[in-house]
């Protein structure tokens, strides 16, 4: 089984990527969004969020790690200065202790994540983004609250691959990560 970690800032572009590399491999995706906007009506942005959130994510990955599927895609905002998010990072190797295990980070300048906030893509599929103020200044204040791209070193994974995609398309992206790592 495959096991890939596509993580970085938001609107970087890791669920359009996900979505890409899923129509030329065989893994599936799974975004941060799918249990974020499920719960987010019955909770708002809460503790009880995150809590069923986690709790959730990780019985997905529990079930679909003892699967005969080739693999998985999930995408994740890593704050590198949060131990809550290495700890669940870890927890995640863990589940995924007998797959293959590959991480990608993406990174983009803050104009163009802006942009990228307002696509139809990324409001047709993450609800709670659709109020674009709101989403704006999360996004502004997530950047000086927490570090969401790694230092050089920090990830000191076997199979790790940090790509700048402020320029490149998502299609383009996807298809350096299926060669690098040799996806099918």
């Amino acid at each position: 089984m495959k096991f890939v970690l596509l993580f970085g800032p938001q609107a970087v572009g890791k669920m359009t990527v996900g979505q890409e590399l899923t129509k030329i491999t065989d893994l599936k995706l799974f975004h941060n969004h799918m249990t974020i906007d499920f719960l987010e009506p019955f909770f708002g942005f809460s503790p009880e969020l995150w809590r069923l959130s986690t709790l959730f994510r990780e019985e997905v990955f529990t079930s679909f790690s003892k699967t005969d599927q080739y693999g998985m895609i999930f995408t994740f905002v890593w704050a590198f200065d949060q131990k809550e998010d290495w700890a669940f990072v870890e927890k995640i190797c863990e589940i995924f202790s007998d797959a293959d295990l590959y991480f990608v980070e993406l990174e983009a300048g803050v104009d163009e994540r802006l942009k990228r906030n307002t696509t139809p893509n990324r409001l047709e599929h993450k609800p709670t983004k659709r109020n674009i103020e709101h989403s704006e200044e999360n996004l502004l204040s997530t950047m000086k609250e927490f570090r969401v791209n790694s230092e050089v070193g920090e990830v000191d994974k076997e199979h790790y691959l940090r790509i700048n995609n402020e320029n490149l398309s998502a299609e383009e992206v996807a298809q350096m990560i299926k060669d690098k790592f040799g996806l099918k």
